[in-house]
């Protein structure tokens, strides 16, 4: 048994992705959904929730916006890219211990290797410092970014992450900014914020700002072509959904769940079917 806690999450395609793939692999896998609106509660319910988890016999759980890293005080201990990144996707529960992972930046960073290797990344902007934008900034930086542009609404928030991973990766360029006023030196823009979701329709970004000389990505899968992408590939940039992250970083949380290895091409096609 493992599950999902987060908001908003009935639309979910993870509980596909593990279950089919845990029967694939003969396993008896059950995967529910916690969602904190349908309860009727807060991130407030974090500690009950996860202690319900725990005693109920749960090998794990994902979690979710807007918990990722409001989860980290409830946990005996991180692994090493969960405490670098200060957010976390995948709790498991071995022995006593609550142990945090991270596997968003895993995922992204595979499916931008996959779909968006020979793209040019010396300035990308980041729209969203929350936890899965800083797991895409670790993804970024890593895929070889040379100038990050942090972005959020909330200043404090972005000039953080901005500081953090400018001491992180010393050899890159990290900068935070309120809102982006002009695109004419940026290869390309990432959407990490919850914009574009089914329940909160809209672009995280002016529509002046989406350029044909930039490519687009967006973390949100469903719907499967935000209205970012959708007024991007209109305009002639070069796109990338969330699906490929969400698979591959479904297919990390099943090995850390069960200690086997997910074929993540069969996950995907889960995924394809389901949405």
């Amino acid at each position: 048994m493992v599950g999902l806690i987060g908001s908003g999450i009935q639309a979910s395609l993870t509980p596909a992705m593990h279950e089919q793939e845990g029967r694939a692999q003969g396993l008896d896998y059950s995967y529910g959904l916690i969602d904190l609106d349908v309860l009727g509660v807060g991130i407030e319910a974090l500690p009950e929730l996860l202690q319900q988890a725990e005693r109920g016999g749960f090998r794990g759980l994902n979690i979710t916006y807007p918990c990722k890293q409001a989860v980290i005080q409830h946990l005996d201990e991180l692994d090493a890219e969960a405490t670098l990144i200060g957010a976390v996707n995948t709790v498991v529960f071995r022995g006593n211990r609550r142990i945090g992972h991270n596997t968003d930046w895993f995922g992204f960073a595979q499916s931008f290797r996959h779909e968006f290797g020979d793209v040019p990344r010396e300035h990308v902007v980041l729209l969203g410092a929350g936890g899965a934008g800083a797991a895409v900034a670790h993804a970024l930086l890593k895929s070889g970014v040379r100038q990050l542009t942090v972005v959020d609404t909330l200043p404090e928030r972005a000039t953080s992450l901005a500081a953090e991973l400018g001491a992180r990766f010393a050899d890159t360029r990290v900068d935070a900014l309120l809102r982006v006023e002009e695109t004419s030196d940026i290869d390309g823009i990432v959407n990490a914020t919850p914009v574009g979701m089914a329940k909160l329709p809209g672009l995280p970004i002016g529509a002046n700002l989406v350029v044909p000389s930039s490519w687009v990505a967006d973390v949100i899968y469903f719907p499967r072509e935000t209205e970012l992408l959708q007024l991007a590939r209109a305009r002639g940039c070069r796109t990338m959904s969330g699906a490929g992250m969400a698979v591959h970083q479904a297919a990390e949380a099943f090995h850390l769940f069960t200690g086997r290895i997910a074929d993540a091409e069969r996950m995907h096609r889960v995924f394809e079917s389901a949405i």
